[in-house]
């Protein structure tokens, strides 16, 4: 065989077996990667999320109310009687306890028209002394004569009686015997009369009207002894004497302004509270407060919280009552009421971001092995990037923190490396 003719041959053979293994590798090759997608899909369907556990966090300071202190009681005191202001005891300022004289009304009208009460009481009891033995002189009269005729009119029927035996006989005469008869009836007549007249005076009262003015007397009387009693003008309650609009010789009159004390222990101190800030409070007996400028934080006894809103103010009102002995509490002044203590600072919470809001509702995914469950909750307080929950997780759980916005409840997840 020609030679050049053999290295062709040759050289064609392998070209051939070149083909032939680079086909087979290629499809080699192109066969395995047919198989890894579908395996690779199934692993890229189990989302990947990071998790944090639910953590108890201080979510801020203790929220506080700005309120207003005032008396306890606030007393305002009137005149209750006319006259003429005699003597000032006490001044603006003053402590003064209870029953103590503020100030005099001069009681000399009043004195006056007791001793024309008395003199009245004194003639109409006279009146009815004299009245009374009149009367009574007018009842043994009258018993008096009652006996005497019934003793004439037994001897007038015996002497009757008599005289209608003559006339059967015809001793006497029937004109006699008529006359005898008139003067009996005469008589029955007159003892009924005058049993009429003492069963009268025995069944009404002759001297009520005596006794209706004796009685109105002592009315009077006893008015003007309450009216002089009025001349003191009186402290009602214990406290400090805030106002006292009258000076020496100013006439009075029923109801004008006399005095106002302010009862400053124990006092209140109160505030308007919004829905929200009353539902933190409701339930609790006590509450801190302290006055700005100060450091002393003191508890007080909550005396009342309203459990609506007022008509006016539309808040409910809050009343602490507070031991004031040495009264440095004073009308006026503010105190700040803590509506919450420290340790309710302390709550349940998840970052804001790990929060997912579906419309009006929010929710958090929490892991439970390897699932995801969609929690319904409720938030309360924010501070800065956490949120306190009130309701839908517990501490400890562990809250989807990362890629909770893709998920669905009761998915299948897998954590990050």
């Amino acid at each position: 065989m020609n030679p050049t003719k053999k290295n062709r041959l040759k050289s064609s053979s392998k070209v051939m077996s070149a083909v032939v293994i680079s086909t087979a590798l290629i499809a080699g090759c192109s066969a395995q990667p047919a198989q890894q997608p579908a395996a690779a899909t199934a692993e890229s369907q189990v989302k990947t999320v990071k998790t944090a556990p639910v953590e108890k966090k201080k979510i801020g300071e203790p929220l506080e109310q700005v309120a207003d202190v005032t008396a306890s009681v606030q007393m305002n005191i009137v005149s209750k009687v006319t006259g003429d202001v005699l003597e000032i005891v006490k001044k603006r300022g003053d402590y003064v306890e209870k029953g103590e004289v503020l100030f005099r009304i001069d009681p000399t009208d009043m004195k006056i028209q007791r001793e024309k009460a008395q003199i009245s009481i004194d003639g109409a009891k006279d009146q009815m002394d004299k009245a009374r033995k009149e009367l009574d002189d007018s009842k043994q009269d009258l018993q008096s004569g009652i006996a005497k005729l019934e003793a004439a009119l037994a001897d007038a029927e015996k002497n009757y009686s008599k005289l209608r035996n003559d006339y059967d006989l015809g001793l006497v005469t029937k004109i006699q015997l008529e006359q005898t008869e008139t003067q009996l009836n005469s008589l029955r007549l007159d003892l009924d009369g005058s049993k009429r007249k003492l069963q009268t005076l025995n069944s009404t009262n002759a001297l009520s009207q005596l006794e209706q003015q004796l009685q109105m007397s002592n009315v009077s009387l006893r008015e003007l002894d309450r009216s002089l009693g009025y001349t003191d003008v009186k402290a009602t309650v214990s406290g400090v004497l805030t106002d006292l609009p009258v000076e020496v010789g100013m006439t009075l009159n029923p109801g004008s302004p006399a005095a106002t004390v302010q009862q400053l222990d124990p006092v209140k101190i109160k505030a308007e509270l919004t829905e929200e800030s009353a539902a933190l409070i409701r339930g609790k007996s006590e509450l801190t407060f302290y006055v700005p400028g100060t450091t002393d934080k003191t508890m007080a006894k909550v005396s009342y919280l309203a459990d609506v809103v007022g008509a006016q103010t539309k808040s409910y009102a809050l009343e602490l009552e507070v031991p004031n002995p040495d009264r440095k509490l004073k009308p006026g002044m503010k105190a700040q009421i803590q509506l919450t203590e420290e340790p309710d600072q302390i709550v349940v919470t998840v970052p804001t971001l790990s929060v997912v809001r579906e419309g009006g509702d929010t929710y958090v995914f929490v892991l439970v092995g390897d699932t995801a469950e969609k929690r319904k909750v409720q938030l309360g307080r924010l501070n800065e990037t956490v949120q306190e929950v009130l309701s839908g997780v517990k501490e400890g759980e562990q809250l989807i923190v990362s890629g909770q916005n893709q998920l669905k409840d009761k998915e299948k997840v897998q954590l990050a490396k």
